[in-house]
């Protein structure tokens, strides 16, 4: 019998000197030392174990193996065949191999052309090492020999009957088994053999084989081959399966291409050539490509079988194709590499920004935790603050430090719910909506997206965009955000949302319930110095064409502009003035008229005009019955003039300049307020029944609202009613109650900077507000004094000239 096990033991070549054929040249031949009885010439192989009664080729290389084998074949004594332990060994000795082995005598010897040994030999008797002996020139073991029990029981008896029955079922399985092997396997009686003949040829490890070899008792043996066996089996049927799998797949590809050729041929025939082969082929590519998910894959492909069966003259074919063309281009995988480096973070929003440190940290912190749980749900950041303090920007410095893409969405006047949704495909020109087209554009799924003007959505009969927003702006639902064009779910939840607003009265409760409020509350003189000398003078010097060397501006000229002629929270106006200046230089460098333009603080007049803001507080609050107030607006803060008159009448109250509800009430709750209080400051009761009183705010124009003008309103009238003025350097804000206390307000910092900006030196505020002094920078509170107010007592202490005294009986 014949085993399938062919593998080479040794890759070594032999001398070629070596004689090619065992017993030629037996005159030269050394003598081989005497042997005792029960020793062996040992063999060492690699990656074969020999089993009793099979036939095996062995090829052999190292020089002490060929010398042994050519020994045994002259001598006509058997060999011991015994496994490496390591199969890379060259050189391997007694400890580095196994114990047991087979006995084997050399059927032939065979030297090939090329010089390489071979010899065939057939398995005998298992045996195992007592000891390798010395003084030998190669492997010389004394061994142990052991035959094989003839034990007969139905145990065994069982175990061989399944044997056969396995074996029958894995030659079938075999592709390349001979048909003689599985005849051979049912003709074998003896139980030893065949466990050995099955584990011969079954394809397993060698290890795995000389522990067959190893197990001397032959129920445990049948057992171990019995084992072995069925695993074989079941890796070969699976296979098998997989193969047979593949093999009717690739003939399913086959008989398609065969059709589609033959389709072809016949329309070719027919004079109908599909026109659009090339296109479909390429949309295939496109889908294949983009690396959708499945549920996507399975849509865009139903989608594409359709084109295929569309005349390309009809119209739904175009938009068809055009839905096809959305889905392949979307970077359904494609995203940034986050590259968060906390420090590089820092230094770039620095170089970007001026001040902002409140903002920069909150900023800082998001991508710490962004960095430390990648996977975590972000929160959406929504910058409020006047125009022109640098929230977009923002956004812009934020994709540059994480690396990320950075895309940017107007949302301002969107009253169409279709807008951030997409329009279905039943109606002509749809579209998806402007969340996945700025995705889309941006090319990447985790980009930074800013929504700007969230505060300025509408509201019309198509829908409510800020409903539709919720989802967007959701980490709860925003995974599988699904858009009306694209009728698939879309994964948002990668997106670095940013949304900006001026306001936050107008963004809808649930909407701003999602976002994370962080405010840009407007900039100093100082902050806007800074500014226009670091970003805003080299941008428009690039704007206008111009060099460093060619055209300059002075920094007093800088402070003139932000004083004089803009006011404003943040630098908007600023950087229009600069661009202003600098294109009068530009146009005396185009002309000729001069190489080299320096703009300097008395230059301004010539080149923007007379002044646009002057302080005019001297002369407004020159007369009682003038105060000061502080008014918050979206674009920052602003001064406001309160002025009160009285006039022969009857105890009216006259409010004029565009006074809102709010304010009205103000003026009514000052009105008697001050009244209650007339004994205390000295005023005639009688005056009240006798007089109208008129309360105007100039720039009628523009309507006016809010409460934090009631102490403002208290002061004038009581200057008016006492006939002190207020000081001219003094502001004020604060509402008031009926009691007399002053009430906090919000706003504080943008009003502080609109009264430090118009000159003013002392401001009035609420007792309660004093926290809000935090946000105020430091430079910017070194410059004012602070009084803060618990009633309106306090605030005419601090405001009028004078104090009211009794009038002379």
């Amino acid at each position: 019998m014949q085993s399938k096990e062919t593998e080479s033991a040794d890759t070594l070549k032999a001398p070629a000197n070596v004689p090619a054929k065992a017993g030629h040249d037996e005159a030269q031949a050394p003598a081989m030392p005497d042997l005792p009885d029960d020793a062996l010439i040992i063999i060492p192989v690699r990656n074969l174990v020999l089993f009793p009664q099979l036939v095996v080729p062995i090829s052999i290389g190292r020089e002490n193996s060929v010398r042994a084998a050519q020994e045994a074949a002259r001598a006509g004594r058997r060999i011991g065949v015994l496994l490496q332990r390591e199969s890379d060994k060259e050189d391997p000795d007694g400890d580095a191999l196994y114990r047991v082995g087979t006995a084997a005598s050399i059927l032939r010897y065979v030297t090939t052309a090329d010089g390489a040994h071979h010899v065939v030999c057939q398995g005998e008797q298992r045996f195992r090492v007592e000891e390798f002996l010395k003084d030998y020139p190669y492997l010389v073991a004394r061994v142990k020999l052991f035959d094989e029990p003839q034990t007969e029981s139905p145990e065994i008896d069982a175990r061989m009957l399944q044997l056969k029955a396995r074996t029958g079922d894995i030659l079938q399985l075999l592709p390349q088994a001979p048909a003689e092997l599985a005849g051979t396997a049912q003709n074998i009686t003896s139980p030893s053999i065949l466990a050995d003949f099955v584990a011969g040829f079954m394809d397993i490890k060698p290890t795995e084989k000389q522990d067959i070899l190893e197990t001397f008792d032959l129920l445990k043996r049948l057992d171990k081959v019995l084992g072995f066996l069925v695993h074989f089996i079941e890796v070969l049927r699976i296979s098998h399966d997989i193969d047979q799998e593949t093999k009717e797949r690739f003939e399913d590809r086959q008989r398609e291409v065969l059709l589609r050729e033959q389709l072809k041929t016949i329309q070719k025939q027919l004079g109908e050539t599909e026109g659009n082969t090339a296109e479909i082929e390429e949309i295939e590519n496109n889908i294949a490509k983009a690396n959708m998910p499945d549920e996507v894959a399975a849509t865009a492909r139903k989608e594409l079988r359709r084109l295929q069966h569309m005349s390309d003259a009809s119209g739904e074919y175009s938009m068809l194709r055009t839905y096809l063309d959305w889905l392949t281009e979307l970077p359904w995988s494609v995203h940034s590499d986050d590259r968060i480096d906390i420090a590089q973070a820092r230094e770039i929003l620095d170089k970007d920004h001026y001040g902002l440190q409140k903002i920069k940290r909150r900023i800082l912190e998001y991508l710490a935790v962004r960095k430390l749980n990648p996977q975590g749900k972000s929160p959406i950041l929504c910058f409020v603050g006047p125009p022109g303090v640098g929230k977009t920007s923002l956004g812009q410095s934020i994709a540059k430090a994480t690396g990320r893409k950075f895309g940017r969405l107007g949302l301002g006047g969107v009253h169409d719910e279709a807008e951030i949704r997409g329009h279905r495909r039943t109606y002509i020109g749809a579209l998806p909506g402007n969340i996945i087209q700025a995705i889309h554009k941006a090319g990447s799924n985790n980009c930074v997206l800013m929504l700007d003007e969230v505060d300025k959505l509408g509201n019309g009969i198509q829908g409510d965009p800020s409903a539709a927003l919720l989802e967007v702006l959701d980490p709860e639902q925003n995974h599988a955000f699904r858009d009306n064009y694209l009728a698939v779910p879309f994964d948002l939840s990668q997106v670095f949302f940013i949304t900006t607003a001026n306001v936050l009265d107008t963004i809808p409760s649930p909407l701003r319930d999602r976002m994370e409020i962080i405010q840009l509350l407007g900039y100093t003189e100082e902050e806007k110095t800074q500014i226009a000398l670091r970003y805003l003078v080299a941008r428009q010097l690039k704007a206008n064409g111009l060099t460093p060397e060619q055209c300059s501006i002075s920094e007093a000229a800088i402070r003139s502009i932000i004083h004089s002629y803009t006011r404003e929270a943040g630098v908007r106006n600023l950087e229009r003035e600069i661009g202003s200046a600098f294109r009068h230089a530009a146009m005396r460098i185009a002309e000729g008229t001069a190489e080299q333009v320096h703009i300097g603080e008395e230059d301004l007049h010539a080149i923007l005009g007379p002044k646009k803001f002057e302080s005019e507080l001297a002369m407004r609050t020159s007369l009682p019955g003038v105060a000061t107030g502080l008014a918050w607006t979206p674009v920052g803060g602003d001064i406001l003039f309160i002025e009160a008159s009285r006039a022969p009448g009857s105890g009216k109250l006259i409010l004029t300049g565009q006074l809102g509800d709010v304010m009205k009430e103000s003026a009514q709750a000052a009105l008697t307020l001050l009244k209650s209080h007339a004994s205390r400051l000295h005023i005639d009761e009688k005056a009240f029944d006798h007089s109208d009183i008129h309360v105007h705010i100039p720039a009628g124009a523009i309507p006016k609202d809010g409460p934090s003008a009631g102490v403002a309103m208290f002061v004038a009238l009581a200057s008016l009613m006492t006939d002190i003025p207020v000081r001219s350097d003094c502001a004020m804000t604060g509402e008031i109650s009926l009691r007399g206390l002053v009430l906090p307000i919000g706003g504080v910092k943008e009003k502080v900077l609109a009264a430090l900006q118009a000159g003013i030196k002392t401001v009035l505020l609420p007792v309660r507000n004093k926290k809000d002094l935090e946000d105020i920078p430091p430079e910017a509170q070194s410059q004012l004094e602070f009084i803060f107010l618990e009633n309106v007592q306090d605030a005419i202490a601090a405001a009028l000239e004078s104090q009211p005294v009794k009038a002379a009986t």
